[in-house]
């Protein structure tokens, strides 16, 4: 049969290759749009309520600076780690699990990292199609949020389905738009608010107990789930770039947004008593222009952030779990993301439970970042041969089945941060990180996942 060289069979080759190993010349960024890219995926009105919700723990101004710091650089450690197998295979998050996981143990933990970026990316979606709806009443008198709800939430989907081309357009073009925005946000809690805030949170005697260390966990865990599938936008990166070079292309990113905005999440959220940023921030810009730049921001900020950090891992997820094209896969994340009710979540009273939400998921991906490091790190000494990438896509893989020692490492650990939900990081990283590696060398069921790492010689003793 003659090979078929149109276009639309070209296009569905690409398509249903997604998953495979990306070439030198498939990489599609360099580090300027690197750099765009985690800038917008990380910014978000999630990291503004954030801010607002770490109030009931009475920390002051300062506090709340420190804990935002500390957060993402423990949060930028942990996507350096991360993000160096994909950088050199090519390979994505998905794969990159079944190399501990095994080929169907690894819908588990898959399937636990794009639950909660369904549910950001509806959050999100959301909060842009109610800042669409505050610009039209600002210039129009039309209020349907509804409308811009799902017409905000199409424009996402079809942007998606042109995979990174058309979030890497989006994140270059946003990412001037935000950073822009983001510090009139700041000048406008300063000059307009500034004696308010001080007076709520300036002056609060400091508390460095256990509050202080749960708001670096939230922060942290506010962003942890791009720790988890770092790969999936490393392996879009040109060839080049060494460890430190991407560390700084995320430290200039992440660091300083993220402060800025778990800061100006507060203080709007002091000045004006209102959880949600989108209905604190009309409060506290009279001025139509204005107001209608600030909802801009809003705007662009959801749609970077969903388009890096909540469509990719689940679109990814059902691809893999069940052989889905990459456009079927995007359009039922939209779908999803619509089924679980953000219009509930963003209420002003959903705003502690959103970050009970991030505590308690936290719980279960720190377990899951232990046991690919251990991997990666340890038992494969930072080295896959093409034999041994292959091998992770092949049907009679030896990575065949559930691999028992990261499920059970993964349980125990998720039950000990959940223990606590506020220091789980913390309590749940060492010890899942060494039940999986004695988990390996001991079971007999683990004798496969041994081959080709530095227990393979337990099976030859």
């Amino acid at each position: 049969m003659a090979k078929d060289n149109t276009p639309n069979a070209e296009a569905e080759v690409k398509e249903n290759a997604s998953l495979k190993p990306l070439k030198d010349e498939e990489r599609s960024m360099g580090w300027g749009s690197y750099t765009m890219l985690w800038l917008g995926g990380c910014i978000s009105i999630g990291t503004l309520t954030m801010g607002s919700a770490q109030l009931d723990k009475g920390l002051n101004l300062m506090q709340i600076f420190l804990a935002v710091l500390i957060g993402s650089l423990v949060l930028i450690v942990g996507i350096c780690l991360n993000d160096t197998f994909s950088y050199k295979t090519g390979a994505p998050y998905a794969v990159q699990l079944k190399s501990a996981y095994g080929t169907k143990g690894s819908v588990i933990p898959v399937m636990i990292r794009g639950l909660p970026a369904i549910v950001w990316y509806g959050f999100q979606t959301w909060l842009g199609g109610s800042a669409i709806n505050q610009i039209s009443i600002a210039l129009f008198h039309y209020n349907n949020v509804w409308l811009f709800f799902f017409v905000f939430q199409a424009i996402q989907i079809l942007l998606s389905i042109k995979g990174f081309q058309g979030i890497k357009w989006v994140e270059n073009v946003g990412g001037v738009v935000i950073v822009a925005a983001m510090f009139y946000l700041l000048y406008i809690c300063v000059s307009k608010y500034g004696g308010v805030i001080h007076n709520n949170l300036g002056t609060l005697k400091p508390t460095w107990g256990i509050p202080f260390i749960a708001a670096c966990i939230a922060f942290f865990g506010n962003s942890t789930t791009v720790m988890l599938n770092a790969g999936d936008y490393s392996r879009e990166l040109r060839r080049g770039y060494s460890a430190p070079k991407r560390g700084a292309s995320y430290l200039i990113a992440m660091v300083p947004a993220t402060v800025l905005l778990g800061i100006i999440g507060a203080m709007a959220s002091t000045a004006t008593g209102i959880a949600n940023p989108i209905n604190a921030f009309g409060t506290m810009v009279d001025n139509v222009f204005i107001k209608v730049v600030v909802l801009a921001f809003i705007l662009f900020a959801q749609m970077t952030t969903n388009l890096a950090s909540n469509v990719v891992p689940p679109a990814y997820a059902f691809m893999d779990a069940f052989h889905m094209k990459h456009k079927t896969a995007v359009i039922l994340v939209g779908i999803l993301a619509v089924c679980t009710c953000p219009w509930i979540l963003t209420n002003d009273a959903s705003a502690a439970g959103l970050d009970v939400f991030v505590k308690i998921y936290t719980a279960f991906f720190s377990p899951i970042f232990a046991v690919l490091i251990v991997d990666y790190y340890i038992l494969h000494k930072r080295h896959f041969t093409d034999d041994q990438l292959s091998d992770l896509y092949a049907e009679n893989s030896s990575r065949a089945g559930i691999n028992w020692a990261a499920i059970i490492a993964t349980a125990v650990g998720a039950v000990i941060g959940l223990l606590n939900v506020n220091l789980s990081f913390l309590t749940a990283t060492v010890p899942t990180g060494l039940i999986y590696y004695f988990c390996m060398k001991k079971m007999p069921s683990c004798k496969a996942f041994r081959k080709g790492t530095s227990l393979e010689r337990v099976d030859t003793e």
